[in-house]
C-alpha cells in the first residue's frame, strides 16, 4: 500500500510540476504575443489534446509569432510552408534522390517532417497538396513509393486562411475541414491592446525566450489531461449538443431552419478531448459545462452546414452555435 501511494504521489507531483511549466509557456506567449488570449489558449489545448487548428484571420495577427513561441517554448522543430497554386507535394513530404555513388535512391524528407509545421494559406494550395498534408495530419506517417514514414510523437500542423481573399483559392471540403481539430477566428486588437503592442515593439521584448519545458513534458502531459475526471451526465451533455445539430428540429425551431448538416462523430469526441484539456490547462480538477461551452464553438464551428437562407440572411456559425447552446438543457 505504501508503494501504491508512493507512486501516486510521485505521479501527482510530475503532473503538478508538468502544469506549471506549461502555465508558464502560456503566460511567456501571452507577454510576447498581445490581444490573442483565446488564440494561445486554443493552441495549448490543441497541443495537450493531439490535435491540429484552423486559423482565420486577416495578415499581421501574430499567427505566424504564435505558431512560432509555442515551438520555441517547448524545443520543438518549426518550418512554415507558404501554400501557393504552384506547390507540389513532394514540396511537402519530400522526394527520392538518386545517388549516383551508391547507384540507388534515397529519400530526402521534405518539411512536413517537422515538429509544429505551419501551413501558411492552406486554401492557395490546390487539392492534391491540400490531401498530402491532411494525410499527413490523420495517419502521422507519409508514404512514398512502398515505404512509408513516420511522423514525430509529438506532431502538429496550425494551418491559415485568410477570410477575405477568396479569388484564385481552393476552398477545403466539409471532410478534409473535419479533421482538424478545432478552427479558430481571431480578430484585431482592442486600441488599449494595439498600444501595448507598440510599447513591446520599441522595447524589443518579444525576442527569442529560452526554452520553458521539454517535448517530453508535453507528452506526459497529454497523458494527464486525458485523465482529468469527466462525469457521465457530461458527456451525455456532449452527445446533445452535436446531435442536435444533426436532428436539430427536436430541439429547436429556429435551429432546424439554420442547419443543413449537421456534425460528425468526430466532433463528440474532440469535444471530449478539448474540454479536459482546458480543464487541466487552468488547473482545475474536473471537466464542468463551462470547459465544454468553451470549446464548443471552435470545435463545432467547422463541422456544420447552415443552410443556404441562413447564409443569405447573414447569420454566422457563431451564432448558430449560441442558439444550440442555449437549446440544449445544461446537466
Amino acid at each position: 500500500m505504501g508503494t501504491k501511494a508512493a507512486q501516486l504521489d510521485d505521479t501527482l507531483n510530475h503532473s503538478s510540476m508538468e502544469q506549471g511549466n506549461i502555465g508558464k509557456l502560456k503566460k511567456t506567449i501571452e507577454s510576447c504575443i498581445i490581444g490573442q488570449h483565446n488564440l494561445i489558449e486554443n493552441l495549448l489545448v490543441t497541443l495537450l489534446a493531439d490535435g491540429h487548428m484552423l486559423i482565420e484571420g486577416m495578415p499581421g495577427l501574430a499567427k505566424t509569432t504564435a505558431a512560432k513561441a509555442i515551438a520555441q517554448g517547448i524545443q520543438a522543430d518549426f518550418h512554415r510552408i507558404q501554400f501557393t497554386p504552384d506547390l507540389l507535394p513532394s514540396d511537402l513530404i519530400g522526394t527520392e534522390i538518386y545517388v549516383h555513388e551508391k547507384s540507388n535512391f534515397t529519400f530526402r524528407k521534405g518539411p512536413l517532417f517537422n515538429h509544429i509545421v505551419l501551413a501558411d494559406e492552406i486554401n492557395r494550395a490546390p487539392a492534391k497538396v491540400q490531401s498530402a498534408l491532411l494525410e499527413a495530419m490523420e495517419e502521422k506517417q507519409i508514404t512514398v513509393g512502398h515505404q512509408s514514414y513516420k511522423l514525430p510523437d509529438l506532431y502538429m500542423v496550425l494551418a491559415t486562411q485568410n477570410p477575405i481573399e477568396q479569388e484564385g483559392t481552393y476552398p477545403l471540403p466539409e471532410a478534409q475541414l473535419d479533421r482538424f481539430l478545432m478552427h479558430v477566428v481571431i480578430g484585431y486588437p482592442s486600441s488599449q491592446e494595439e498600444r501595448q503592442i507598440i510599447d513591446l515593439a520599441e522595447s524589443q521584448q518579444f525576442l527569442p525566450f529560452p526554452p520553458i519545458t521539454t517535448q517530453e513534458e508535453i507528452l506526459t502531459a497529454r497523458k494527464a489531461a486525458s485523465r482529468t475526471p469527466m462525469n457521465n451526465k457530461l458527456k451525455d451533455y456532449v452527445v446533445s449538443l452535436v446531435t442536435a445539430t444533426r436532428t436539430p428540429e427536436k430541439y429547436d425551431e429556429r435551429l432546424a431552419q439554420w442547419i443543413d448538416y449537421g456534425a460528425s462523430p468526430r466532433a463528440t469526441l474532440a469535444m471530449i478531448r478539448c474540454a479536459k484539456a482546458l480543464s487541466w490547462l487552468r488547473g482545475e480538477e474536473y471537466v464542468t459545462p463551462h470547459h465544454v461551452q468553451t470549446i464548443a464553438l471552435p470545435i463545432l464551428r467547422h463541422r456544420i452546414i447552415p443552410s443556404s437562407e441562413t447564409e443569405m440572411e447573414g447569420i454566422g456559425r457563431e451564432k448558430i452555435i449560441q442558439r444550440l447552446l442555449e437549446v440544449v438543457a445544461v446537466p
